[in-house]
């Protein structure tokens, strides 16, 4: 059979076949003769394809076209692996990190307190205190840290590797602070308390020499996100800690299970969070730019995850997952 004739002898079920997959793509659902046909004429399309390799390989149209044919069809009929990734993460981004987070909405109230009472004290008092000033920072170390240290940290690297480099250690931060619930909250709370310290530290030298603006304007724009995920993630450590001092009707074990398993859940999400804030202070903090636009990015950025966050937190919630627990973390 010469070329023309075999292409027209299949073209009809060529086209019918890639009427079916695009359908299928589209509606993840077909009736179940139309799928019969999917297959059946996925089985022709690559019975031909195979001859056409070999009797009409100096035809590359051809052979492309069937292979792009075949090859789609193919992901649709047999991609169902994708789909379920894609609806885990679907899953785990609508109902599973939203609901945890709200489990832990006390938790994360503690947290907050644990860290922004100490940033608050510290800011305030040397930014009011000159024998306080001077006991942190002696003159030319305070001088050389505000005019010029503090603002070329974010500067002073390449942004991706900068970038990289935050993102590593936002988490390392953010693991720390959940891992060590499990030493009965202690160790998490020193941990909160010693984060919001050295920003008031710093905030407090800013402020005492009239450069509170500068301070914020550093802080802000990766500072939200990436300060709200290491409280959430001491939110979940805190929970770990007080379910082994108080697990209720549960065994200690079995709440420590329960509890990990939501916490571990928080932890995953939380890695977006560390990677948007790595990537915010690494190309956007340090730039150039004015002020308001390195902050309005970064409210931006802090309102799309959290928002997102919350509003699926409060679907959660009425759909009855308040108290949801994950088989395991995705």
């Amino acid at each position: 059979m010469d070329i023309d004739a075999f292409v027209a002898t299949h073209q009809g079920a060529w086209w019918r076949l890639q009427q079916l997959t695009e359908k299928t793509r589209k509606v993840a659902q077909v009736a179940p003769d139309e799928l019969d046909e999917l297959v059946h004429l996925y089985q022709r399309g690559g019975a031909n394809l195979a001859h056409a390799r070999v009797e009409y390989a100096g035809d590359s149209a051809l052979v492309n076209r069937l292979t792009l044919l075949v090859t789609d069809a193919h992901g649709v009929l047999y991609g169902q692996p994708d789909t379920e990734v894609r609806r885990g993460v679907t899953h785990f981004a609508t109902i599973t990190f939203p609901a945890a987070i709200y489990a832990l909405r006390r938790y994360i109230g503690i947290a907050a307190l644990l860290t922004c009472l100490p940033w608050a004290v510290f800011q305030i008092w040397l930014a009011v205190s000159p024998a306080a000033f001077d006991v942190v920072a002696p003159d030319a170390a305070a001088q050389q840290y505000i005019d010029q240290d503090f603002e070329s940290y974010y500067s002073n690297q390449p942004a991706q590797n900068f970038a990289t480099q935050v993102f590593l250690n936002n988490v390392r931060v953010g693991f720390l602070a959940f891992a060590s619930g499990i030493l009965l909250c202690v160790v998490t709370a020193v941990l909160l308390a010693f984060n919001g310290a050295n920003i008031g530290i710093a905030g407090g030298l800013f402020t005492n020499v009239g450069q509170a603006d500068k301070f914020w304007g550093l802080i802000l724009p990766h500072g939200m996100l990436e300060m709200s995920a290491v409280i959430v993630a001491g939110a979940a450590g805190l929970r770990i800690g007080w379910a082994i001092i108080d697990p209720g009707d549960r065994s200690r074990a079995n709440a420590l299970t329960e509890e990990a398993r939501r916490a571990g859940s928080v932890l995953v999400g939380l890695v977006v969070a560390f990677l948007l804030a790595a990537l915010v202070e690494g190309f956007v903090t340090g730039r150039p730019w004015p002020t308001s636009l390195r902050i309005g990015i970064g409210v931006l950025v802090f309102t799309l995850f959290w928002g997102w966050t919350i509003r699926f937190a409060i679907r959660a919630r009425r759909q009855g997952y308040e108290n949801y627990t994950p088989d395991a973390p995705l």
